[in-house]
């Protein structure tokens, strides 16, 4: 049976410094304060960021891409008997998609609705005036 009772945590000193740690369990016989684990273990590393090798994205998922400086890749993989052989290949940017704004989208479809209702009015008025005529004959 655990005592989870907030009292029976007990407060005691780190082994190291001496900083008073508190909520530590009754079983606990020795204690290593935050400040001290972080000493112990090192502050941790900054993800290094990636390095741009100048390929353009997907360039190892073309059949033949050759690089500025004459390297030649098929599929990927470098062939080094065609190196300096092949122009270097030209790569055109995707054009990026420019995305509407909320106040864009509700204007468009502000207009499309009105469009279709003006749409629905004249093709009542033409049926009316088709009526209309066709009793006239």
């Amino acid at each position: 049976m655990e005592n989870t009772n907030v009292n029976s945590y007990q407060t005691k000193s780190c082994n190291r410094c001496g900083r008073i740690v508190d909520n530590v369990g009754e079983e606990a016989k020795s204690v290593v304060c935050s400040n001290c684990t972080m000493m112990l273990v090192g502050l941790p590393e900054e993800p290094k960021q990636k390095i741009s090798t100048g390929r353009p994205a997907g360039w190892h998922w073309m059949k033949e891409f050759v690089d500025k400086d004459g390297t030649v890749f098929h599929l990927g993989k470098e062939v080094p008997k065609l190196k300096g052989t092949l122009p270097p290949t030209k790569v055109t940017p995707k054009k990026k998609i420019k995305r509407r704004t909320k106040e864009q989208i509700l204007i468009a479809r502000e207009a499309e609705k009105k469009a279709a209702l003006k749409k629905a009015v004249q093709k009542q008025k033409d049926f009316i005036n088709h009526q209309f005529g066709d009793t006239d004959e």
